[in-house]
């Protein structure tokens, strides 16, 4: 199985070792072709605006959002800015896949990033480390967004449909249970898939 991950800008490098590491061949994403190949995405942290720069260069806004809308896509930190469908702090433009608001460097300046054990009932209540640097805050959700984990009252990583969005960063730790989890996410998303495709055939 083939997940891409979006290759312009950012720690994209640990994301491809992460995915490696929990048993997908990772491909790093610059142009359609190998954006189509893949099927699920993470867009890494970064700056998101340095990014949106990257993706109207390329004209590669629209085949993003046109993949996100038939397979799984996982946004962390600046990935969750570029996936939500409100940006403050300031207000820029996003993909909008997810009906959530994001507050850019909410946390603060760089020197105000750090790491806390966070914990989740996707994994058993089991403790994970939770990487924040200059990491967003996410503001609102809707109603159709699922919270898989806070930081005191704070949702740090949401579900909606297909996508998932972290403020934090996953791949900094050496643990891959989260990767793991999303490998699991984009197989369901082809069983469902080739199954509506059985019923319309």
């Amino acid at each position: 199985m083939k997940i891409g991950v979006l290759s312009f800008q950012g720690d994209f490098q640990l994301h491809t070792s992460a995915i490696g590491q929990a048993g997908a061949e990772p491909v790093e994403v610059r142009n359609r072709d190998q954006l189509f190949s893949c099927e699920g995405l993470i867009i890494p942290g970064g700056e998101s605006t340095t990014l949106l720069k990257f993706l109207e260069f390329e004209d590669f806004t629209q085949p993003l959002v046109d993949f996100g809308r038939e397979r799984p896509i996982f946004g962390t930190c600046a990935g969750a800015i570029l996936l939500a469908r409100e940006v403050e702090n300031p207000s820029q433009c996003s993909l909008g896949l997810m009906d959530i608001r994001v507050r850019r460097n909410a946390y603060g300046r760089q020197a105000d990033s750090h790491t806390e054990i966070c914990r989740s009932p996707v994994l058993a209540q089991e403790a994970f480390e939770a990487n924040f640097i200059r990491a967003p805050i996410i503001s609102r959700i809707g109603p159709s967004v699922k919270v898989l984990a806070y930081s005191g009252s704070d949702p740090i990583w949401v579900r909606e449909g297909l996508h998932w969005a972290a403020t934090f960063h996953p791949e900094l730790s050496h643990d891959r249970r989260i990767h793991r989890m999303f490998l699991e996410r984009v197989r369901q998303a082809r069983k469902i898939a080739d199954c509506e495709l059985r019923i319309a055939d």
